[in-house]
């Protein structure tokens, strides 16, 4: 049996879930999306997700054909059509159908689609063991050639860096901004511990402003631990205490290898299991 997706304006059955060839989704990557986790049948800071995708529509000038409340309330019956329990929602925006040129606005009207499933990253062994990650020779987009707070449908530059991690052997691949920063890994936000404090890039660096990544640092602050955003270098990475990353599917998830240097003792360290636990609380409570 397949699953039920949201298209533009009702469900239909997955068979049925087909766009246009013409969609500039497609032909130009031109749009934006969200994805959105579900535990216990509750949608995972849901208003924070839609807030995000609405301001990446603003900021590409795509016109949402839905408010915000008729938004959320489609993402909730698709979840519940498909009997969603603990699983993953893939929010998208699309331009919609024009033609083979780039003029945005000769798509008359943007599509919705919204599909939810169930979804598992990486196996549980790899939460305990911790991933090898390698530094990307690929470079983050520039910041004034596409904002990095825009989740956009086009993730050339992610899929480049995630080709090298996998050539590598590896799980993931570190992104450097092109002053030589850290930015981001290629699905996921990064954070490396340094004597008890907590760092992370700032946003400018090049990172999406991740919805977890805003969550695990509320955390980490709760628990009394302080937390700097600061721009980081590789030689931060690999003199790091302990290193892990964030995301929507990864959740909290450790680093113990970067570019063959072991990160502290080889094992996710203290405030990363902290964390990883105390994110699993919370978002399993709310």
């Amino acid at each position: 049996m397949g699953l039920k997706i949201w298209l533009d304006d009702k469900l239909v059955d997955q068979a049925d879930a087909k766009v246009s060839v013409f969609d500039h989704g497609l032909l130009y990557g031109d749009g934006v999306f969200e994805g959105i986790r579900v535990y216990g049948g509750k949608i995972f800071e849901h208003a924070a997700h839609l807030r995000r995708l609405y301001d990446s529509a603003k900021v590409i000038r795509l016109t949402v054909p839905m408010d915000l409340p008729a938004m959320q309330a489609a993402v909730e019956q698709t979840a519940a059509a498909n009997q969603i329990s603990d699983g993953y929602i893939r929010l998208i925006i699309t331009r919609g159908v024009g033609d083979l040129g780039i003029n945005p606005f000769v798509c008359k009207k943007a599509s919705v689609i919204i599909i939810a499933d169930a979804i598992q990253l990486y196996p549980e062994a790899l939460y305990e063991k911790g991933l090898k990650v390698v530094s990307a020779s690929t470079v983050r987009n520039h910041p004034m050639a596409i904002p990095p707070q825009v989740k956009s449908l086009n993730y050339l530059n992610n899929i480049l860096a995630k080709i090298e991690s996998v050539d590598a052997g590896a799980e993931e691949a570190i992104l450097f901004n092109h002053e030589g920063y850290v930015a981001e890994a290629a699905g996921d936000n990064v954070f490396i511990v340094k004597n008890g404090i907590l760092y992370a890039p700032p946003i400018q660096a090049g990172s999406l402003d991740g919805v977890t990544r805003r969550v695990v640092i509320e955390l980490a602050r709760r628990e009394g631990i302080e937390v700097i955003e600061q721009n980081l270098t590789r030689f931060d990475l690999y003199t790091a205490d302990e290193f892990f990353m964030t995301g929507t599917a990864a959740e909290v998830i450790g680093v113990v290898q970067i570019d063959g240097r072991v990160i502290g003792d080889g094992h996710p360290g203290p405030i990363t299991r902290t964390l990883r636990q105390q994110f699993f609380a919370y978002a399993r409570s709310r």
